[in-house]
């Protein structure tokens, strides 16, 4: 994760199939990550689950998100299991060592998350404004430090897909798991509040 360690900002692009925007019918999600010139950083695409689970609960669904470099290798995984209410993740290495956790917290008109480092010890907030939907702000404390934001996707691929562009402002002086714990969380962000739920 050498190149996650020295980006300050990165990028994440859902990929969608044409069968995917034709017909409606949801397909597994895939992602291009790039650093903040538009380099290929790594890929990421959901693993496991079914049709009908994509078809019935949409973004409710239980997921695995495995992410890979260039060459194959996985260096990061982001379990999501099936919930009701209160949504999380887990964010382990490619070896399985579990980095942290990301809860979505009860709030009227607006997003919070808690990020939890592998002791169960809060390190970040994500506070969403109401009049901001597609923004999430990083907070430590009182303090924004970083934010993550969803980036209009186009005119075409908002009108006929749930295609989600995402960019991750770091705070700064964070380990390189730690940029990783912020980088899965993204995902859990992108299906419960972008993923199609028509």
């Amino acid at each position: 994760m050498d190149r996650l360690s020295a980006a300050e900002s990165i990028m994440i692009s859902q990929k969608k199939e044409w069968g995917e925007i034709i017909t409606g019918f949801e397909t597994k999600n895939k992602y291009q990550i790039m650093t903040q010139d538009g380099s290929p950083l790594y890929f990421a695409g959901e693993t496991g689950g079914n049709f009908l689970m994509r078809m019935f609960l949409k973004g409710s669904r239980p997921f695995e998100m495995t992410v890979m470099d260039s060459s194959g290798k996985v260096i990061l995984k982001v379990n999501r299991p099936f919930r009701f209410f209160f949504p999380e993740c887990t964010v382990s290495d490619g070896s399985g060592k579990i980095l942290g956790q990301v809860k979505w917290n009860f709030a009227i008109f607006r997003k919070k998350y808690t990020v939890l480092d592998k002791n169960a010890m809060e390190i970040f907030r994500y506070f969403g404004p109401a009049l901001k939907p597609w923004t999430f702000k990083i907070m430590n404390g009182e303090q924004e430090v970083g934010i993550i934001t969803k980036k209009w996707s186009g005119l075409f691929k908002e009108a006929f897909s749930d295609a989600d562009n995402f960019g991750i402002q770091f705070p700064p002086g964070l380990s390189v798991e730690q940029k990783a714990l912020l980088l899965g969380s993204v995902f859990l962000i992108d299906f419960v509040h972008f993923e199609n739920k028509n």
